[in-house]
């Protein structure tokens, strides 16, 4: 019997057929049990992509189940990994689970690969997803000097972070050096990439210890950057600062502090393309400056965002949709807008996927002979490709089987038999990723059997559902039919649901459904049947509900809730306010079906709900309660306390005294506590530090003391409304000197030369100094010789330098604080190392292996540790392309350079040039720098498909013939074979006619085509070949002539003057040929020449044009009246030009120079426009008028709406241009001359010349 899928219910007849239920065989919910033969199962297994912690041992999980108990085997990399051989690894016991031992011993990059486990039985083998296993990295940030940052309020500022690329990407936020967050708004937040961004500045933002962190959560690491220091000055405080020394100072930017439109800080231009897989989060960022603040908007073009899926972070600068699909592709836009203007940003996503299942492969059980299918549906963006593998082995290769055919995304059985079990694979893989999904085929013969518990008793509340369990298996797959009653009457009501996992359900449920229920199964090998028992519950109810209260504050409120339930059920009630649990207060007290509150407060306001629970159901009802205040009676004052007073130092000993006070007011609210201070006027005068916090009960304490410290206290007292002032200081008590009880932290040893060894640490502080004449006792010896330690006492410095030490060697440090009363505990030991020295051996055995045009692998083997002479950082291969000798003689040959870290042995060369010789050497990199260089190695690329043509351009147009000119490909990526020309015609409507398709040789730069049709467009699509394919193609247009009597260049070589030949190659069948394009009324020379075997042989002729013909078409600018109109237009502009230019000169005029003395800022200078110096203005201009009211805006251009005055007839025309306060910037000068206006560049008044060209 072949196995059939039903839907998901089927309703019964009212009929007298017995209610039967045909299940089909392909259902994912009955498992095969236990105890019957099958093939594997995988039933867990580690992540595709397993980030493990270095610092614990690594467990790769594989877990699998089937009969008889599976055995399990793995790959690594491709290849058997034998677990046998490697005493750090281990597999447990029954299981595939791999357990790598790497905290005694070992590190977890050695075991950083791909792998892949294989369960196996008798029936099958299943195998498990490619595991990549690589271990967590939180590198440190690179060292760097970063310069402090000046710059004027209002400007914008971007502070780079750059976080270290570490495995999984940190997670990034800026503090400061007390490890509090930037507070972040609209002006300033933090983007995607890390950076903090400031549309604009404010004094506030001052400050130095801008601290970028990175917190890598897989090794629960924090990594810092460098502090960043920003200033942020008025603009008179710039002025001052320039005018005292101008070289000193660094100012961040020279945009006007004044308010200005936005400009996006990210992402830049216009339009930027973002493409995200399909389940992911989308997230979209745009982030721009401008004064006042801008606001940011965002909307999707062509359509809706999702409701449910869109979120904005970030104050609205970032954009997030979750679970991205295909739909959400599209162009998204942020605007950014405030009071000055509005910009736009269109960002085009396109959503790809991974594959993604459409239908999974199904476990198939199939009896002896029956037939089946398995189905493997999957879809991506690409699409993705389907292959199947066979326990583990490609199918293609696999055994074959006569019952198994592969159609495609199915695999479809015929009569199978026992030898037909096995485990299939399908991989369904796209650029993205992949799927795999095991199903197994299980070819048994078994009778039927129930596998729910015999008996069950189920329990149901009245009006409704109700599900009986018939959980079953058997192959044939058996029928399934259900019986009410120990008399065997089948069900044959509609009342009744069946479930295709053989459940019944009574949709409603009633009293008289309680009773006896009987599921039989049968298969053609036999029957089994089952008994299960429902019992009808009454509901729970609750008959007298809380009602809606409104007391007085302090009075006493009551709630009822009395219960109605099933009297075999037991209910429990509970209370709830505002949805949560009751205060754990004894003013509420539960009693029976009541809640009471005493002594009600405004908190106690809310909503009350009284839930009453049993096995089978829950009821609940709910009553407001409102306070109000009782008759008003005059409030007290609160306030904080008063300060405490009267401080007393008695008990004073060497490291304890007692402190006792008097407190102050408490203002009407209890004092919790006392805080007390200290100050140490020896070491950190005026710096108070916490001491201690005693209850606001006492008012003496017992205070611990450090050695040699000159204390005063103070103390504060703190209620419910905040904390007090400080008491006046106690008197000082000195504590005698004592040796110090802590040694130096951060203790290291590094060598800065290769005969050295520097020793650091972090020296106390005067406060842990516990006495005068602090001075540091520093230990040393080698850590593998028998060398005693040597040691030498230094001052309170952080730093000491032992000469003399072979090279990088390992030592074994100690740094032990004393002072002038003695030693502190013996130190703790730590291991450094002598300073490093370049490598002294060049990497061996270095081969290549050319993977295609422009990916090439290295091989080569490791130097020894020994004569690598430091800390191994990696290899670093420098790569070159062969430059012949005129090249070589002019530029040096440039080198790329590409590093790999730590000990890797082979790495890959992208990026290459294709078709191209080139020569490379590895070296060792330590600490120090770079060892000698391997003997160079010499590989070559083969052939690419070129670039586009550098250029096509179309020249000598004529009635019936286009010339084609071009450049080669600037990057041909090998031998050019052949140019392919396409082209085709293009009408008035845009349509496009037959493509026509021409090979052109590959040493032509210029081909003519010809019997085109006249006055046409055509469209020109043109690509070079090499061996290995097409390249890019390049596009152009043109058109034919329209008019035989128009000038054209003629195509055959004129006997006037020194024209060229003109040649045509003309078919040797032929006997004449036509020459078009001539000009009328021209004598030309005509030279036809025929060559073949015997030579070349030529003769010539002169012949005359003809006068010219009639033009097809009257062409309206030739005609004398258009002409004549035409030109007196234009005189009559060039009039009214003249005029408004003439009365707009008779405005009021000032100098320049009284303009600037009388109103200029005097803190700003005027700046030379070319470099943004400062420079004067020149002497000889210096009474050169200005007309009155001109001011060039920041884009350089004059509004009309700004000035009714042209700057155009002074200096150098729109060259010249005004400070941000109106002054003018650059030097004057006698120059008359307008220079012509670049880009939107222009004045308000132009002049006639070019208003005449601008009308032509």
């Amino acid at each position: 019997m072949q196995l059939k899928i039903m839907p998901k219910k089927k309703r019964l007849s009212a009929g007298r057929v017995p209610l039967i239920l045909f299940l089909c065989q392909m259902i994912s919910a009955l498992d095969v049990p236990l105890d019957l033969v099958q093939p594997p199962t995988i039933i867990q297994q580690s992540p595709k992509d397993y980030i493990i912690d270095p610092r614990e041992n690594i467990v790769i999980q594989c877990e699998a189940k089937g009969k008889p108990p599976p055995s399990f085997s793995w790959t690594r990399n491709g290849t058997h990994f034998d677990i046998d051989k490697d005493p750090l690894v281990t597999m447990k016991t029954g299981s595939g689970t791999l357990v790598i031992n790497i905290m005694s011993e070992g590190k977890a990059e050695t075991y950083e690969g791909v792998y892949q486990c294989t369960a196996r039985n008798e029936r099958g083998a299943a195998i498990s997803n490619n595991i990549v296993v690589r271990p967590s990295r939180s590198p440190l940030w690179t060292k760097e000097k970063l310069e402090p940052i000046t710059l004027r309020s209002g400007q914008s500022l971007v502070l780079p972070c750059r976080p270290p690329i570490g495995l999984p990407p940190a997670i990034i936020f800026w503090m400061d050096n007390s490890f509090q967050r930037l507070p972040q708004s609209e002006r300033v937040s933090q983007g995607l990439n890390g950076d903090l961004y400031f549309s604009n500045v404010l004094p506030e933002d001052s400050r130095e210890d801008y601290i970028c962190y990175a917190r890598f959560n897989h090794t629960q690491t924090i990594q810092q950057k460098q502090p960043i220091s920003v200033k942020v000055i008025l603009v008179d405080e710039l002025n001052d600062t320039i005018a005292a020394n101008l070289s000193d100072t660094e100012v961040y930017g020279a945009k006007s502090n004044r308010e200005r439109p936005p400009t996006f800080l990210t992402p830049e231009g216009n339009a930027s393309n973002k493409e995200e897989l399909r389940g992911n989060v989308l997230s979209l960022e745009c982030i721009a400056e401008g004064l006042p603040t801008p606001i940011i908007y965002w909307i999707k073009e062509d359509g809706t965002l999702p409701i449910n899926r869109t979120f904005y972070r970030n104050f609205q600068k970032t954009l997030q949709i979750i679970q991205v699909s295909e739909a959400d592709s599209g162009k998204y836009q942020c605007i950014a807008k405030n009071a000055l203007g509005v910009i736009h940003h269109t960002i085009s996503v396109t959503v790809k996927a991974a594959p993604y299942w459409i239908m999974a492969p199904q476990n198939l059980v199939l009896s002896p002979g029956e037939d089946g299918a398995l189905i493997c549906r999957a879809n991506g963006n690409p699409k993705p490709r389907i292959s199947w593998l066979s326990n583990g082995v490609p199918i293609e290769i696999a055994p074959d089987d006569p019952s198994r055919k592969i159609s495609g995304d199915t695999i479809i059985f015929s009569s199978v038999q026992e030898r037909s079990s096995a485990v299939y694979q399908c991989n369904a893989s796209n650029e993205y990723g992949y799927l795999l999904g095991n199903a197994f085929v299980n070819v048994l013969a078994e009778p039927p059997r129930i596998l729910t518990s015999a008996n069950t008793l189920y329990q149901v509340i009245a009006n409704r559902p109700a599900l009986l369990d018939c959980a079953f298996f058997g192959s044939p797959l058996p029928t399934i039919e259900w019986f009410k009653g120990t008399k065997g009457s089948a069900l044959r009501e509609d009342t009744y649901v069946l479930h295709e996992n053989g459940t019944l359900e009574i949709p409603v449920a009633q009293k008289d459904s309680t009773g006896t229920y009987t599921c039989v199964a049968r298969n053609k090998l036999g029957m089994a049947k089952n008994e299960v028992h429902l019992e009808i519950k009454d509901p729970t109810r609750i008959i007298k509900q809380p009602e809606y209260a409104v007391v007085q504050r302090g009075s006493t409120v009551s709630f009822e809730c009395k219960v109605k339930h099933d009297h075999t059920l037991i209910p429990t009630v509970i209370w709830l306010k505002d949805n949560g649990e009751l205060p754990s207060d004894g003013r509420f007290t539960i009693d029976k079906d009541h809640l009471v509150v005493a002594d009600v407060s405004d908190n106690d306001g809310g909503t009350y709900t009284c839930v009453a629970n049993t096995t089978l159901d829950n009821v609940s009802a709910s009553a407001v309660l409102s306070v109000v205040a009782p008759t008003p009676t005059p409030a007290p004052i609160y306030d904080v306390p008063n300060p405490p007073f009267d401080l007393e130092l008695t008990d004073q000993l060497d490291k304890s005294v007692q402190l006792s006070w008097t407190p102050g007011d408490d203002n009407n609210s209890p004092i919790t506590k006392f805080i007390i201070e200290y100050e140490d006027a020896m070491h950190e005068a005026g710096l108070w530090r916490h001491q201690t916090e005693v209850p606001g009960t006492q008012t003496t304490a017992q205070l611990k003391l450090s050695p040699y410290v000159n204390y005063s206290f103070r103390v504060m007292a703190e209620n419910s409304l905040g904390r007090s002032l400080p008491s006046e200081a106690s008197e000082q008590y000195l504590t005698k000197a004592a040796e110090p009880d802590k040694n130096p932290m951060t203790v290291e040893g590094l060598g800065s030369e290769p005969d050295n060894l520097v020793i650091t640490w972090q020296p106390l502080n005067g406060f842990e100094s516990n006495g005068p004449g602090l001075q540091y006792k520093v230990s040393w010896r080698q850590k593998d010789g028998d060398d005693e330690w040597t040691s030498v006492v230094v001052a309170n410095v952080s730093k000491y330098i032992v000469s003399g030490t072979p090279t990088f060697v390992p030592y074994l440090i100690k740094v032990q604080a004393l002072n002038d009363v003695g030693f502190a505990p013996e130190p703790a030991v730590v291991m450094g190392h002598s300073g490093e020295d370049l490598p002294m051996v060049a990497p061996g055995n270095v081969h290549v292996t050319v993977v295609n045009s422009t990916l090439a692998e290295v091989h080569w083997d490791p130097v020894p540790l020994k004569s690598v002479r430091g800390h191994l950082q990696g290899y670093r291969i420098y790569y070159w392309t062969d430059q012949n000798s005129s090249k070589r003689n002019r530029r040096h040959i440039e080198k790329k350079i590409l590093t790999f870290q730590g000990s890797k042995t082979h790495g890959m060369l992208p990026g290459l040039e294709p078709f191209s010789h080139y020569t490379l050497n590895i070296r060792v990199i330590n600490g120090k720098g770079e060892g000698p260089a391997s003997p160079d190695r010499v590989f070559h690329t083969p052939e690419g498909v070129p670039s586009a043509p550098s250029s096509l351009k179309i020249v000598n147009p004529t009635l019936d013939s286009l010339t084609l000119e071009w450049d080669p490909p600037s990057h041909p990526n090998g031998i050019l074979t052949e140019y392919t020309l396409k082209y085709q015609p293009i009408n008035s409507t845009h349509e496009l006619g037959p493509l026509v398709d021409l090979k052109i040789p590959a040493n032509k730069t210029r081909w003519t085509l010809k019997n085109l049709n006249f006055s046409t467009r055509y469209k020109f699509y043109f690509y070079a070949q090499t061996s290995a394919g097409s390249g890019s193609q390049i596009t152009e247009e043109a058109v034919t002539t329209v008019d035989e009597a128009g000038y054209l260049p003629p195509d055959v070589g004129a006997g006037k003057g020194k024209e060229e030949w003109r040649k045509e190659i003309v078919n040797g069948s032929r006997s004449f040929f036509g020459l078009k394009g001539l000009m009328p009324g021209t004598a030309y020379k005509v030279r036809v020449g025929a060559e073949g075997d015997s030579g070349f042989v030529s003769s010539e002729d002169v012949f005359e044009t003809g006068p010219a013909m009639a033009s097809r078409q009257v062409d309206i600018a030739t005609q004398g009246w258009f002409i004549g109109l035409m030109c007196a237009v234009a005189l009559l502009i060039l009039i009214l030009l003249i005029v408004c230019f003439i009365r707009r000169n008779k405005g009021g005029k000032y100098p320049v120079k009284e303009k600037e003395d009388a109103h200029a800022d005097p803190e700003i200078q005027p700046m030379k426009e070319d470099d943004g110096t400062f420079g004067e203005y020149s002497d000889a201009e210096d009474h050169k008028p200005l007309k009155k009211g001109s001011r060039t805006p920041s884009d350089r251009t004059v509004k009309k709406e700004d000035s009714d005055d042209s700057l155009v007839d002074y200096g150098e025309g729109v060259n010249g241009q005004f400070n941000e306060d109106g002054s003018f910037i650059g030097q004057y000068s006698g120059k008359k001359e307008k220079e012509p206006a670049e880009g939107n560049e222009s004045s308000e008044a132009p002049s006639p010349v070019n208003a005449m060209n601008s009308f032509v």
